[in-house]
């Protein structure tokens, strides 16, 4: 059986894939788009049941459509954002085929394009769109030997307080994921530690507005490049229990005993950095700063939005900042579970394409999603072209300038007239 043939196949159909057809669509180039689930899976299935998103709808959405079901300035549930998905899919007459698992794509020999193999037959395409997300291997460190008698899970893993066995709880990372769970676990009832690293941490809202519309009006989403030093480092924001500025005194006094970053385990004790204060501070500082620049930017335009003296203030320090703890011993405390919020690795090893497209880490080397491998592109990468790429908004604006470079592609291939034809067996 000869292999269909497409322009362009987009692989994953999570929200970066869903922007690529769109922008395809428009343009009017023959494409597929491949997932090996469902449309926007990983919402329904790859997060924790009381996961709402970050923003508020009337910005983490993409133009064409609005969050049915949710206010404006509310934030969506999880199914609220996979349905949402679905309908935009639905809207457009996107040709996504689901449950089509792409096992390897590589170079056709002697001719333009790649041949694209999966579990359904093989596809040809002149470009190969990769649309699979930021979220793919799990990170799980580690320091803690399974022979420590823990149960240690991924926060990917995690669904609920009553999944987890009776007893504490380590949780590792304070991004908006770790500390959220942290934050649903101790109001159910469990003892929590929470291990904090660096962060940046915004006010959810500020003198009345979001905080995602502070970083757009500041041009803080269309930073290139993450300031020196900070690659790693997350954002401390959520939009759980209706939005709520992230505060890690207010998460000590609730209960929650804050350490340093996680080092080794020895002898059923594990170790603590001793700069959570640093990291609370430097959180602090970045959540200052942002407030002092937006009363700057309301004096400079001349803004009439209230005054928020109250913001400014932050409480005493908790005992567990002024005397951290070095090590833990998770026996002693009752830790039975560790549960780390520690991010996710990429895994392109079913590309097979020139391993320079790849840096030492694996990681793909782009420009703006345009790989070093001639034909192929990446979507939904952090920092793709700016601070908001990774976003629900800001995956389509870069889907949009992918779009624009596959059409310029196909305009010097249609003048090429020794180059290949190829035919596509699918619609636009």
């Amino acid at each position: 059986m000869s292999p269909q043939q497409f322009e362009v196949v987009v692989i994953g159909a999570g929200q970066a894939g869903v922007a690529m057809s769109e922008h395809l669509l428009d343009a009017g180039v023959p494409h597929v788009v491949l997932e090996r689930d469902r449309i926007a899976e990983r919402w329904r299935t790859g997060r924790w049941d009381s996961l709402v998103a970050n923003g508020p709808a009337w910005h983490d959405r993409f133009p064409g459509l609005e969050i049915e079901g949710v206010d404006p300035d509310g934030f969506a549930t999880k199914d609220q954002m996979a349905d949402y998905f679905e309908a935009y899919v639905e809207q457009l007459g996107a040709p996504v085929r689901t449950g089509v698992e792409v096992r390897t794509v590589r170079r056709l020999e002697g001719r333009p394009g790649f041949l694209v193999t999966t579990d359904d037959g093989e596809i040809e395409a002149r470009f190969v769109v990769v649309a699979t997300g930021p979220f793919q291997t799990p990170v799980i460190p580690t320091n803690v030997p399974a022979e420590a008698g823990v149960h240690q899970l991924h926060s990917s893993a995690y669904r609920n307080p009553e999944q987890l066995p009776e007893g504490a709880v380590l949780v590792v990372g304070a991004g908006s994921s770790g500390v959220q769970i942290a934050d649903e676990l101790r109001r159910a009832g469990r003892e929590v530690y929470l291990s904090v690293g660096p962060h940046d941490r915004p006010p959810r809202q500020y003198r009345g507005r979001d905080f995602v519309w502070w970083l757009g009006v500041l041009g803080k989403w269309d930073m290139a490049t993450p300031p020196a030093g900070a690659e790693h480092v997350t954002i401390a924001v959520s939009g759980a229990h209706g939005g709520r500025t992230i505060d890690f005194r207010e998460l000590a006094d609730s209960g929650i005993v804050l350490v340093g970053r996680t080092g080794a385990y020895r002898d059923g004790r594990l170790a603590f950095g001793t700069d959570v204060a640093a990291n609370i501070a430097r959180g602090d500082a970045n959540y200052l700063g942002l407030l002092a620049e937006a009363d700057a930017y309301i004096e400079r335009n001349g803004l009439d939005l209230p005054e928020e003296p109250a913001a400014h203030l932050l409480g005493p320090e908790p005992a567990c900042v002024t005397e951290p703890l070095a090590e833990l011993d998770l026996a002693a405390a009752g830790v039975t579970t560790v549960l780390w919020a520690t991010g996710y690795a990429a895994d392109y090893s079913w590309l097979e394409i020139d391993p320079d497209a790849f840096d030492e880490r694996g990681r793909p080397v782009h420009q703006r999603g345009v790989s070093a491998e001639p034909g192929v592109y990446f979507l939904g990468l952090p920092w793709q072209s700016r601070r908001g790429s990774s976003f629900v908004w800001g995956v389509w604006h870069d889907a949009r300038f992918v779009a624009d470079q596959i059409g310029i592609q196909r305009s010097y291939a249609a003048h090429d007239a020794t180059s290949p034809a190829l035919t596509a067996s699918g619609a636009a």
